[in-house]
Order: structure tokens, then sequence, then C-alpha cells
């Protein structure tokens, strides 16, 4: 069995392919094998749960200021407009 290439796992992810999944998962809902593949890279990686947290506290910064945003008009907001 010499020259047989080890296949890697079906679920084994790398940082850069967990990466993409964290972002694709803001917009969409994930298949539900790389939901399982990237909770099992999260378990295993210490980068990329810190990168998820930094993913949700954008969210939640953009979130807030889209709040905020239509409460007053600061020089900053002057002149722009809020999606619908």
């Amino acid at each position: 069995m010499t020259g047989m290439k080890i296949q890697s796992l079906p679920l084994r992810r790398t940082c850069k392919q967990a990466a993409a999944l964290l972002v694709a998962r803001e917009d969409r809902a994930l298949r539900l094998a790389d939901t399982v593949a990237l909770r099992l890279h999260l378990l295993a990686c210490k980068a990329c749960p810190q990168f998820e947290n930094q993913l949700l506290t954008m969210r939640l910064a953009m979130g807030r200021w889209r709040n905020y945003a239509g409460e007053t008009e600061s020089p900053d907001t002057e002149g722009l407009q809020r999606p619908d």
C-alpha cells in the first residue's frame, strides 16, 4: 500500500475554511455537515473562536448603530440614509 494518499476526514476544516463558514453563517444557514464541522473545529482551535467573537461583536455593534442612527443626526451621519 505504498504510495496511497491518506484522505482527510470529511468533517475536518482548516482555519481558512472555518473562517469562511463563520462569515457565510452571517448571511445564510449552513448545511448540517458544515455546521458540525465548524463546531468541531471551534472546539479544537484557539484562534477561530476569537474570530467568531469578533464577528459577533461587529454584528451587535452594527445593529446598535442602525438603531441609533435614526434617533439623532450628527455631523458624521448627516446625509446618510438608513437602508430600508
